[in-house]
Parts: structure tokens; sequence; C-alpha cells
């Protein structure tokens, strides 16, 4: 096949043989003819971003069948191999799913399995009079699929999503027999020596027994039965995410700053594009249809951020702009209310700024004292230290879920219930957890838990606080203004219970539409899945990285979520954040905004490396090569 180049002619000459190009037209064979790109990319975008059933605007083209259905169909001789990139060592073998009326796919062994069987007696599957079967698989998109859209087509019942086959880390077997001699026989990996301080990582600990979790558990990063879940494919959800396209300095993206903020599905994307350009309006106040619309999306979202978080109630989740503005929300209305002078703040050393500055703020203003629980050498909470901490005078401890320096994960129902049988109330900062970790607000017995939704795949500034609904309607509002009251006198105001009484003014109401959809999104492919597959992840990451030399990791508790923070002997760190970044892979260096936890550990800053669920093996592969051409100086970077 001959090389395209860059052109700003939208018509290219190509000549030689062409994959599919002889069956799409036949007159283009031999000879050099003039190919629309244009054109090739609609049809593609078309092809991939639509549903069975749903119109889709594309270029007419001859060979496009249409069928009584209104989604493009390659016409039955039509042969796609459809090749899934795989990463180093994974030899996933390849099988043809053929299905009648459409085009022949080469998928990944076992896809197939997990697909439901065509036939009459399952309407979702059938195939009659030339149209394609609605399917109920999230890869092949729901972007159009608005529940609470006027009119809008009912979405597919959960029950009838699935997730299609994933392939382990590579390498696992090699990995597996040689923690199996560093069991038997004692002996760490020279790079484990070097770099990690004697300290062992539950999830490459081929000794661990596999857990099943009951409904009391919310700690997802233990080992999870193999049978626990169906498994989880990267590449199909790699594809709803637009902006893994993309290119950075000549090479393909690779997206390790999940930990700063993640990217947005299609779905997301669509969602508040749809809500612009048939909802917008205010909310609350108009007896038109817009603004019922608009309610209905805007109030939808806020009982699927309940549901997500496993409330009780949807008037428990109050809307606010990220995890932050959260947390100064319950200093400034739980704080102001119920602590004073001699009181006592419990926090931890692990906390981001975002934890530990709104509390100074309120022990300054009301006499409080603020108390740190110390971590060990792996970066875990000392819990005996804690439980000397926490007495009669504690009113509020306060401790993130999973750090986002290190990705430790905290035992919060312990911490909870210490903190309980003393009288205090608990604040959880999930904003590292949420995409992550299964948050169960109730079996914990948290009082509040703050989110941002730009972590878990939603737009940016919006979040959310959980609170007891009972504690809430006992706090004083935060701001004043429209929304928040019942009535108002130039003598005395009447503010509304919660949720509606701390969300004064107009909200973000497009982008807590928008975090609906990315919960939904969530939702779809499990959490449990998600858990499963950045825990197989992160143990592959960290395996490889320990034998950079020179490379240290810093963090190494049990339990760990998707964040390698590590640092680079002979390096600064910002010159090997910018010596990635010339590869094209984001990663994150500085203090993270946890400068107390990070000179624990006599460091200013690190590099960090953050997974999430669209991250593979191949791109952990590019770090590791690049990571490897700088410690051995075949990079162009400055030393120190």
């Amino acid at each position: 096949m001959s090389t395209l180049t860059p052109t700003s002619d939208p018509f290219v000459a190509l000549s030689g043989d062409l994959p599919g190009v002889t069956a799409i037209a036949p007159e283009i064979s031999t000879q050099p003819q003039l190919v629309d790109i244009t054109k090739l990319g609609d049809l593609a975008n078309a092809f991939f971003r639509s549903l069975p059933g749903e119109d889709v605007p594309i270029p007419h083209d001859p060979v496009i069948n249409l069928g009584s259905g209104r989604t493009p169909v390659l016409e039955p001789d039509l042969k796609i191999a459809a090749t899934t990139p795989q990463p180093k060592g994974s030899g996933a073998p390849i099988t043809e799913l053929t299905q009648p009326h459409e085009p022949s796919l080469a998928l990944p062994q076992g896809y197939s399995a997990s697909l439901p069987k065509v036939g009459a007696t399952d309407p979702r599957n059938s195939i009659a009079n030339g149209a394609v079967a609605r399917t109920p698989f999230y890869f092949f998109g729901h972007a159009t699929e608005f529940p609470d859209a006027p009119g809008g087509v009912k979405p597919v019942p959960l029950e009838n999503l699935v997730t299609s086959q994933s392939q382990t880390f590579p390498g696992q077997a090699q990995v597996t027999a040689l923690l199996k001699e560093i069991a038997n026989t004692g002996r760490q990996p020279e790079a484990q020596e070097a770099n990690a301080s004697g300290q062992t990582f539950y999830f490459l600990d081929s000794s661990a027994a596999p857990v099943e979790f009951t409904q009391s558990e919310t700690l997802a990063y233990k080992e999870i039965a193999p049978s626990a879940h169906p498994q989880f494919d990267v590449n199909a959800v790699r594809r709803d995410f637009p902006i893994l396209q993309e290119r950075v300095n000549g090479n393909q993206l690779v997206w390790f700053d999940n930990g700063a903020t993640t990217q947005k599905p299609n779905q997301v994307i669509d969602r508040i594009s749809y809500f612009y350009k048939h909802e917008n309006s205010n909310i609350h106040r108009a007896a038109h249809e817009l603004a019922a619309r608009s309610t209905d999306a805007y109030e939808g979202a806020r009982d699927k951020v309940a549901k997500f978080l496993g409330a009780q109630s949807k008037d428990e989740i109050i809307f606010v702009r990220g995890a932050t503005e959260g947390i100064n929300l319950i200093a400034n209305t739980f704080g102001r209310q119920f602590i004073g002078e001699g009181d006592e703040i419990v926090v931890s050393l692990l906390e981001h700024h975002a934890n530990i500055v709104p509390w100074q703020m309120l022990a300054r203003s009301v006499g409080a004292k603020i108390r740190v629980i110390p971590v060990d050498d792996s970066g875990q909470i000392i819990l005996d230290e804690y439980q000397k901490l926490v007495n009669d005078r504690t009113k509020l401890v306060a401790v993130t879920q999973v750090s986002n320096a290190l990705g430790t994960v905290t035992p919060i129902p312990e911490i909870i219930d210490i903190a309980h049988r003393r009288g205090a109330k608990v604040l959880v900062d999930g904003a590292q957890s949420v995409a992550h970790l299964r948050a169960n607000v109730q079996p914990i017995d948290a009082d509040f838990f703050v989110f941002s939704g730009h972590k878990v795949f939603g737009p940016t500034g919006i979040g959310a606080v959980y609170g007891k609904l009972d504690l809430l309607n006992q706090l004083p509002p935060w701001q004043g203004g429209g929304n928040m009251i019942s009535d108002v006198t130039f003598e005395r105001t009447l503010y509304h219970d919660a949720p509606t009484r701390f969300e004064a003014g107009t909200g973000n109401i497009a982008d807590a539409v928008g975090l609906g959809a990315a919960l939904d999104y969530v939702q779809r492919l499990g959490i449990e899945n998600i858990a499963k597959y950045e825990h197989d992840l992160l143990g592959y990451a960290t395996q490889e990285l320990l034998r950079v030399p020179g490379l240290k990791l810093i963090g190494t508790a049990k339990e760990k979520a998707s964040v390698l923070s590590l640092t680079l002997a002979g390096y600064s760190n910002q010159d090997v954040g910018v010596a990635l970044n010339r590869e094209g892979i984001a990663v994150r260096t500085g203090h993270h905004c946890a400068q107390p936890i990070l000179r624990r550990f006599g460091l200013e800053s690190t590099v960090r490396p953050t997974l999430a669920l669209y991250n593979t093996c191949e791109e952990v592969d590019r770090l590791v090569a690049a990571l490897n051409r700088i410690a051995r100086g075949q990079s162009e970077i400055r030393g120190r």
C-alpha cells in the first residue's frame, strides 16, 4: 500500500491494493484514484459511533445499505478485519464472529461467548426483513439515548448490558513464577531491593487468598475472586474516549494524569450537547416546557448521584463545584455550628491541601485545634495512633479514602467506627476513590462524603456533597440568594430544607446533567469490573517500573489504588515530566497539593503517573521504555 503524504487537498491519489477497496468500489483497484478522505472519515465515524435503529447523518454512498433500520450496514459480502492492538506478550488469539446480514468482524477470543444468541425467541437480537437488531452492548454506543429527554427512547435495561472478555496483563505467568520464587526463598529482585525498601505490594502477592465481598465491605482493592464478575474489554472502552486519539509531539497520547482529571467519553460529551440543544433553561422557576425539561434533567442527575453513592435519599445530595467547595461548605456550616474553642479536628498526614486548609481557617477563627494521624513507612495510616488521638473533644474526623499522592487506600470503616464511638462526625474525601472503588455511604456510616465530577469521567466545575439528611437540616445555609429560600421579607428569611438550602443561585445545571451521564457510564461498565481491571494493570505497572535503574516508588501500602508516585535518581522530577511529554506521555510532576505527606518521605515533589479504566499494558510499556531511556542517558534531558 502506498504511503499517504500530508497535503492540504482533501483528495489524495492512492495506488496499490487497499484492504476492502475492491469490495467497496471495484473500479478502484489498479489505477491511482482520487479518494475523498473526509468522506471516508465521516463513514468510519458514522459506522463506529452509531447504534442500530438510530438516525445517523452520513454522506450518500451507493454501497451503504440502510435496509429497514436506520443504521448504515455494510453489504454482506464485505469482510472487515478489525485488528485490535495487543500489548506486548498478550498473544490474544483472534476468532471470527459472523452474523447474517452483517459484516464479518475479527474479535478477541471469548468475545463471541459473551454475546447473546441470535434467534426468534429473543426480540433483542432477532434480525427480520433485513433490519439489524438492537444490541445491548455498551461499546456499540448509547450516545443519544437519554431517558430523561422528552419523547426519548427507553434505554436498554442495565440487566441486559454485558461486558466483553479481557486479556490478563502481559507476562502474568512469568511474574507469578517469580513471585513464588521470592516467597519461597525470601529473595527480593535487585530492582525491588533498591527501590521499594523491602516493602511488598498486596497486588503482587501470589499467596494472597481471593476474597469475596460482602455488602459492608467497601475497599475494592483487595484480591477479587476471578468469578466475581464479568471480564473487562479495555479496547472497547477506549473507543468511547475521543481525546485518546490525539497526537502529542507526533506520538499517540498516553494519558497518565488521571489523578488530576479524567478524560470524558462520548456519552458525556453528547449528553451535555443535547442539554444545550434541547433542554437549556433555568430550573424550578417557570411554567414553560424547557424549564420542565431542564428541571427533570437536573434533579434526575441528583438522583443518579444518590444511587451511585448508596444514599438513602436524593435530598442528601448537594451539588457543588467539586470536592474542594464541598469541604469548604461543611467547614462553614457544620464547623461553625458545632465546633468551638478547645474542640479538636482530626485529619491524616495523607490529606490533599483541600482537606487541610479549610480546617486551619476554621480552627483559627473559632479557637479549635487540629490533630494529625501519622502514617508508617509504607504510607498507611497507623490505626493505633489514631485511636489515641480521638477523644471527647474531637468533633470531626476528615480523612481521604484514597491518597492522591501515594494511592494508599485508607481503612475508612475502622476510622469511622472509632470516631463514632467517641461521638465525632466523619467526613470522607472521595475525590480520588469514586472512579476506582464502590462508594456505599450507608454501610460505612459516613456522615459526609464529597467528590468531584471531573475525577470520574464527568465535567469540570461540578461535584457533590453527601450528608445524612437529619444532620444537613440542622445546619445553617452557607450562601444566601435565590433558589434556597421559601419566603423573604426585610425582617426575616425562611430557608428550604436540604439540599436546596445549600444551593443558592443558578447552579451548574448542564454539567450536573453531564455528571449524571458519567455515572451512568461507570455503572454500565460496573465499578467492580473497573476495579479488577485496574488491579491487574497496577500490578503489571508496578512490576515493570521496579526494573528501571534508579527508579524509586514512593508509597508502598499493601492496599493501593492506581497511583504510582516515583523519583528517578540523577534527574529532577520536572525534567522527567518534560522528557515524557516529548514522547506524548502525560504525567503529573510536583507536590500534588499534598506537601505534608511528601515531606514525610523527605521529598518536595514526585513524578506521578495515575491509571484509569482506559489505560493499557501497551501504554505502560511505553512509559517504562521512556524511563529506561532517560535512566540510561539516551533521552534529551538535563541532569541535576
